[in-house]
């Protein structure tokens, strides 16, 4: 497969500092440009301010695709599908990686530093990256939810 070699945008907590800083050297041995959102410290911050800061991001089109990380990935997950186009897709394990390119489009990945180790996390970062969308009815499905706009817009029907 060919990897996608466009900037990431990169944000987590002090839980996921030691896993992003692993994460950046991949990127970095790859040759893809990477921004740092933050954190930068083991200081005890809120997840939210760096969700907020990568889907807002890639959200405007400035980044095409973003990786956030926290404890257990679940906040940061809430925090970006928050987002109207943000896609971003907490993976555990290399299937859902691929399958979060090939059938949603991801276009955030997300990890949990305290549920994942630092080996299996790499592997799923090289899978997401090298995965692409197969478009088709998967597009239609995306269409589909996309029109629910964002949480604010959206009304019990």
């Amino acid at each position: 497969m060919v990897e996608n070699k466009s900037p990431i945008v990169m944000g987590c907590d002090h839980a996921a500092l030691g896993l992003k800083e692993e994460i950046k050297a991949l990127l970095k041995e790859k040759a893809i440009p990477v921004q740092d959102a933050g954190t930068h410290s083991l200081d005890s911050v809120d997840y939210p301010d760096y969700g907020i800061k990568v889907a807002a991001m890639v959200a405007s089109g400035e980044f095409e695709r973003g990786i956030l990380i926290c404890g257990t990935g679940l906040g940061m997950s809430m925090t970006a599908n928050r987002f109207a186009g943000v896609r971003a897709a907490l993976c555990t394990d290399l299937f859902s990686a691929a399958m979060s390119r090939k059938h949603n489009d991801a276009n955030i990945l997300v990890l949990g530093a305290r549920v994942t180790g630092v080996g299996l996390a790499l592997e799923i970062v090289k899978t997401w990256l090298d995965t692409p969308f197969e478009g088709g009815r998967h597009q239609l499905r995306i269409d589909k939810f996309n029109r629910l706009g964002t949480p604010a817009e959206r009304k019990t029907p």
